[in-house]
C-alpha cells in the first residue's frame, strides 16, 4: 500500500507541474526561448484576476527574474476580446459581506503582484489586446512596454463601484502629462486603440493581427538586453498604420480637463464644470454625479498624495484604502446596481459631496499598523 502511495503522489506531483500548461488552467506558465509567458486565460471572465492567479503568477514572476536563462516575461490574454478586465469583483463581494479573508488576501496579493512587476529587473511586456481595465492595468502598466492595439479598450472605472482607482492608480496617473490621469479617474472615462498610446498609458502600437509574429519575434530573440527589446517593439510600432490618421478623441478638450481637474477639491471640480457650461462640461459633470462621492473624494486624495509617492508607498496607501472600502457601504452598493441586478441606480450613503467629511477621508488613510501591507 506504501507504493501506491508514493506512485500516487509521483502523479500527483507531475500533475501539478502540467497543470501551469494545461489548456484548461486560468492562468499558463510557460517558458520559450527565452521568454516567460504568462497567459491569462479566463476568456468566459474576459480574463479578470482572481486569487489562484495572482498567487501563481507572483512567484513565477521572481522565479524568472532570477533566472539566468529567461530574458523577459510576456504576459497576454486569451480569447480575443480582453487582455484582462479586472479583478474578481464578485468574489470579494461576497467574502466582504460575510467577513472572509479574502478581501484581506486579494488585496495584499494583488499589489504586492503590481509591485513585483513594477520592480522587476527584466524586461516585461505586457500585450494589452482588448478590454484593459483596473486589475488588468495593473498588471500591465508597471512593466517596461506596454502594447496596445486598435482593439484596446483602457479605462479605471472604479468610482463607478465605489472604489477608487488602484493597482498602483495612485502612482501612475497623476505622473500622466497635465491632468489627464485626474479626468481618467475621477470620471472612468474608456480610452480606446492609439488614445492610450497618446495620453503615455502604452509605449508602443501594433495591430492586432500583427500580435502572434511579435510574440515570435520576442521568443527568438538571442540573449537580448532591453534596448534590443526596444528595437524590436519600435520596428512593428513603426511599421503600424492602423488609425494614423484619427484624431486624438480629447485633443479638443485637453485645456479644459487640465484647468478643471487642477481644482483641489471635488466640490471645486463641479463647481468648474458648472461655470465652463459647454457641453463637454455638462457630460462630465452628468458622469461625475453618477460615481460615488466618497469614491471620488477618495481619489483625487489618493492621486494628490501619490504624485510624489514611491510605486510601494502608493500600493500601502491603496492597501489601506481598499480595507476601508470593504468596511464600509458604497463599494456593495455599487456591485449591487452595476454587475449584479444592473439597474444601474445606486444609493450610495453618504449621497454627497458635502455630505463625505475630511475628517471620514483622512481616517481612510491612516496606518493599519500590523495589518499594513509589507513589500
Amino acid at each position: 500500500r506504501l507504493r501506491t502511495l508514493n506512485r500516487l503522489q509521483v502523479i500527483l506531483q507531475h500533475l501539478k507541474m502540467s497543470k501551469q500548461t494545461d489548456s484548461t488552467a486560468e492562468v499558463l506558465l510557460e517558458k520559450k526561448g527565452g521568454a516567460g509567458i504568462i497567459t491569462l486565460n479566463r476568456p468566459k471572465a474576459l480574463n479578470a484576476l482572481n486569487l489562484p492567479m495572482i498567487q501563481q503568477i507572483y512567484p513565477q514572476i521572481k522565479t524568472w527574474e532570477q533566472d539566468p536563462e529567461t530574458f523577459l516575461i510576456i504576459i497576454k490574454g486569451t480569447g480575443g476580446k480582453a487582455f484582462c478586465a479586472g479583478g474578481d469583483i464578485r468574489a470579494i463581494t461576497e467574502a466582504g459581506k460575510v467577513g472572509d479573508k479574502l478581501i484581506q488576501d486579494f488585496f495584499r496579493g494583488e499589489y504586492r503582484l503590481n509591485n513585483a512587476i513594477g520592480t522587476c529587473k527584466k524586461p516585461y511586456v505586457a500585450l494589452i489586446d482588448g478590454i484593459t481595465m483596473g486589475g488588468g492595468v495593473g498588471v500591465s502598466v508597471h512593466g517596461h512596454f506596454r502594447v496596445a492595439t486598435e482593439k484596446t479598450l483602457f479605462a479605471m472605472p472604479e468610482t463607478a463601484i465605489g472604489l477608487f482607482p488602484d493597482v498602483g492608480g495612485g502612482y501612475f496617473l497623476p505622473r500622466l502629462s497635465g491632468k489627464i490621469g485626474y479626468y481618467l479617474a475621477l470620471t472612468g472615462c474608456r480610452l480606446k486603440g492609439r488614445d492610450v498610446l497618446r495620453v503615455g498609458i502604452a509605449t508602443h502600437f501594433v495591430e492586432s493581427a500583427k500580435l502572434p509574429a511579435l510574440e515570435k519575434d520576442l521568443i527568438a530573440l538571442k540573449s537580448p538586453s532591453k534596448e534590443k527589446i526596444a528595437d524590436l517593439l519600435n520596428s512593428y510600432h513603426m511599421k503600424c498604420t492602423v488609425d494614423q490618421e484619427k484624431e486624438f478623441a480629447l485633443a479638443e478638450h485637453m485645456e479644459k480637463i487640465n484647468s478643471i481637474f487642477s481644482a483641489n477639491s471635488m466640490e471645486e471640480i463641479v463647481k468648474k464644470l458648472k461655470q465652463d457650461g459647454s457641453p463637454f462640461a455638462m457630460k462630465q459633470l452628468e458622469t461625475i454625479n453618477k460615481m460615488s462621492p466618497t469614491s471620488l473624494k477618495l481619489t483625487l486624495r489618493q492621486l494628490r498624495e501619490g504624485a510624489s509617492m514611491s510605486l510601494q508607498e502608493v500600493l500601502q496607501m491603496e492597501y489601506r484604502l481598499s480595507q476601508a472600502c470593504m468596511k464600509g457601504h458604497d463599494f456593495y452598493e455599487g456591485v449591487r446596481a452595476v454587475l449584479i441586478d444592473k439597474d444601474q441606480s445606486p444609493k450610495w450613503k453618504p449621497a454627497t459631496l458635502e455630505e463625505v467629511s475630511d475628517e471620514f477621508v483622512d481616517n481612510c488613510f491612516k496606518p493599519l499598523g500590523n495589518y499594513d501591507l509589507k513589500l
